[in-house]
């Protein structure tokens, strides 16, 4: 069986996501290593960590990352802005680190004005600071596929591809793989031979032991949007038979996949979590 989980809030301390995670009967679990709209953070503690870590092996919980806050671009031409995602970053490598996360799953970041070329050469030179800064962490940064909205950047393998060419050190640098964001970038995910084609491509220009984990999302557009919208599992233009198809995949259906659907309950009281996690084990089980 596929290995599945959900972001869920660290509202209440880190161990209560762990313990939402359990409730949801997630396999694995991504949090914010902070407030997701902040810049700075209280350092944590010691307890926290031992929170944390005790609540994952309590809770049968494995593959914890993070994903990094929404305020960071890497990509931003005005210098006070870049330095200052730089250092939010490093900041959340740490933490992330410090947690034992396997991965900090970040987004490129947005070019706003100017050339995609040197846009793409800010996102490398930070990530090779972060790198040299941190050698002793065994934390993967990984590039999160994006669906290209505005200037954000990512949105193609080869903007990816170039990234890692850019930066020094990609020992620690990975990808993160995003349905809903793919299928807005207009890659064919939806449908058997543009998924085929789309793997062999990735393969070919970056290399599938550079995915590490996949984002399971649906999403509220067609494809080629350029949105980033999501929905939930099966209710949006991804589609069931995308995700049976992932899923079953032997190429990639080992990696730890997060859904990041909306949360909530429906009409008759279930969480959404359950229902959504629910029906991608049914779509991989059926024959």
């Amino acid at each position: 069986m596929p290995i599945l989980g959900a972001h869920q809030s660290i509202a209440g301390g880190f161990d209560k996501a762990v313990e939402r995670a359990r409730i949801a009967g997630c396999d694995c679990l991504q949090i914010f290593t902070k407030n997701c709209n902040r810049w700075k953070a209280p350092p944590l503690t010691e307890e926290q960590v031992i929170a944390f870590q005790r609540a994952l092996q309590q809770n049968g919980i494995a593959h914890p990352v993070g994903h990094s806050g929404y305020l960071i671009n890497l990509a931003s031409p005005d210098p006070k802005l870049w330095q200052k995602s730089l250092n939010s970053l490093n900041e959340e490598y740490q933490r992330a680190a410090r947690l034992d996360l396997e991965a900090l799953i970040i987004h490129p970041g947005a070019a706003i004005s100017g050339g995609t070329t040197s846009a793409l050469q800010r996102i490398a030179t930070a990530l090779t600071w972060v790198f040299e800064s941190n050698p002793e962490c065994k934390t993967w940064i990984l590039l999160e596929t994006t669906a290209g909205q505005g200037t954000h950047l990512g949105r193609t393998f080869d903007e990816l591809a170039t990234i890692f060419e850019l930066t020094k050190d990609t020992q620690r640098l990975g990808v993160c793989w995003d349905t809903c964001h793919m299928l807005a970038a207009d890659y064919p995910i939806d449908s058997p031979e543009g998924w085929d084609r789309t793997v062999r491509w990735f393969d070919r220009q970056i290399g599938l032991d550079r995915l590490k984990a996949i984002h399971l999302n649906d999403s509220k557009l067609p494809r080629g949007s350029g949105v980033d919208r999501h929905e939930h599992i099966g209710k949006g233009y991804v589609g069931r038979a995308t995700f049976q198809r992932i899923l079953r995949d032997p190429r990639v259906n080992h990696l730890p996949m997060y859904i990041e659907t909306p949360k909530g309950k429906d009409d008759n009281g279930q969480d959404w979590d359950v229902i959504n996690l629910t029906l991608l084990r049914d779509l991989a089980a059926q024959s």
